[in-house]
């Protein structure tokens, strides 16, 4: 068995073992480093890591891997077109790695970056009325310019509408599952999770075989949730799955957007109760999101980012400094840059010139 198959037993079976869940797993695996030390550890080892106790170690010693893993396994060797993430592999997704609920373990049939630039979860009712599904459609064709990866679950509604504009569009989604990642559900979705893995992929962090319970749901709405920069409620009702994956996102501090309805629409009641109570921005169009998110079109971002390799030396080094923040004060980058007052105010108007940085009022700056 290669070195990569004998890693992999060991992470399968971290998943698998009764009493020891995701938290302490992350723990386990930061301390020793990898799955497989944590199996090869002795008792005093891991007891000596702070909450972990006895019962903790008495279960990771008496754990069989080999014999927990088999199953899992086997059913990759049977479908070696769906791959393995487990939560320290590089191509993990990012965005989920480091909430507290991430899976450990991540089943992903298709070829999409998990790490894209942007990301947007469309979700809704499943009984979508006309009104919705025009709107859907709208909005992912709107969304398509600023370059975004769509996300969705699936499901009946404004979900498989999602999905299916996504890719009639040729615009990269992700389906993530509540079931196994072999149980597509809805079975009548069939089709479509096919189509979707052509120019993105389906995702499911629960076992092969594993059936579209109740329970699985809301774990799997947390997925959704954290994946996404954006979620944008197209229609629900007052409550649902929806609406728990709002929570969810602002909980998270994501940005969420909702479609208003009329204020007598049962569809429209949870889009319009996120609006009232400002959970939610009010959106119209795809140029909202553009807007409240300062996303510029994938065009014009593209002919920044051959600007930004044009950039030689100090200016290099400033847009780099602006780069994933949401703006910077001058004293700030005069400090971290170690760069004369004077200097740097001459350079960054000369990226002002370029189109690259604005001026923001207190002598703040950020990337256009």
């Amino acid at each position: 068995m290669s070195q990569i198959n004998n890693d992999l037993i060991f992470k399968i079976a971290l998943t698998k073992i009764p009493g020891i869940g995701k938290v302490t797993s992350k723990l386990l695996i930061n301390h020793f480093g990898s799955a497989k030390k944590v199996f090869n550890s002795d008792k005093k080892d891991i007891m000596s890591i702070h909450s972990i106790g006895e019962n903790v170690a008495d279960l990771l010693l008496s754990a069989k891997p080999e014999q927990l893993a088999k199953e899992t396994l086997k059913q990759l060797e049977s479908n070696p077109a769906i791959k393995p993430l487990f939560y320290t592999d590089a191509d993990y997704p990012q965005r989920l790695k480091h909430h507290d609920t991430s899976p450990l373990l991540l089943f992903m049939d298709g070829n999409a970056d998990l790490n894209p630039h942007r990301t947007v979860a469309i979700i809704g009712t499943r009984n979508c009325t006309e009104y919705g599904t025009i709107q859907c459609e709208k909005l992912v064709e709107g969304l398509k310019e600023y370059g975004v990866q769509i996300i969705s679950g699936l499901a009946y509604g404004i979900d498989a509408c999602a999905h299916r504009r996504s890719v009639e569009m040729g615009v990269n989604n992700i389906a993530v599952l509540g079931s196994g990642i072999d149980v597509v559900y809805p079975s009548s979705h069939n089709s479509l999770a096919k189509k979707i893995k052509t120019n993105g992929a389906v995702i499911s962090q629960f076992d092969f075989g594993t059936g579209p319970d109740r329970q699985n749901f809301p774990v799997r709405n947390q997925v959704v949730a954290a994946l996404s920069d954006v979620v944008i409620v197209i229609q629900s009702k007052s409550s649902g799955g929806s609406m728990i994956t709002a929570e969810l996102a602002n909980s998270m501090s994501k940005d969420v957007f909702a479609l208003p309805g009329r204020t007598n629409d049962e569809t429209s009641e949870g889009c319009n109760n996120l609006i009232k109570q400002h959970k939610a921005h009010l959106l119209q169009s795809a140029k909202d999101v553009g807007y409240i998110m300062r996303w510029e079109p994938q065009e014009k971002m593209e002919a920044q980012m051959r600007l930004f390799e044009e950039l030689k030396g100090d200016e290099r080094k400033i847009v780099e400094a602006l780069k994933g923040i949401d703006a910077i004060d001058i004293d700030t980058l005069h400090y971290s840059l170690g760069k004369p007052l004077s200097t740097l105010s001459s350079q960054l108007l000369a990226l002002e010139f370029k189109g690259i940085v604005k001026s923001l009022p207190g002598k703040r700056y950020t990337l256009l």
